[in-house]
């Protein structure tokens, strides 16, 4: 599993049928900064990833790739490399909270 920030959606008018519905995200993973791990880096790229859970723009969530998913309910037959699986309230590093979904 990944951390990732929302940054957009993605509209696809034609598609693989098994995609009919599929809310479409485009995500950026975070890191946490090596120099500085009470803060978050951006990643390089992005990634556009199917919905599983309701997220929104500017949320932090959860997302695992590859074979896994295609674990999520209902993907087993979809052409899925990246899913959204959660939407993370809070992450602590090193005895620290360094991101907490109540005070973004």
């Amino acid at each position: 599993m990944f951390l990732a920030r929302v940054e957009g959606s993605v509209v696809a008018t034609k598609k693989d049928p098994s995609m009919d519905g599929r809310k479409l995200l485009l995500v950026r993973p975070q890191l946490v900064d090596e120099k500085d791990p009470t803060k978050f880096r951006p990643g390089a790229n992005t990634i556009v990833a199917v919905d599983s859970v309701g997220a929104g723009i500017g949320e932090m969530v959860l997302f695992c790739q590859g074979s896994s998913a295609r674990l999520a309910p209902s993907l087993k037959d979809a052409p899925v490399d990246a899913v959204i699986i959660g939407i993370v309230d809070a992450v602590d590093v090193l005895g620290k909270q360094i991101y907490n979904a109540k005070q973004t």
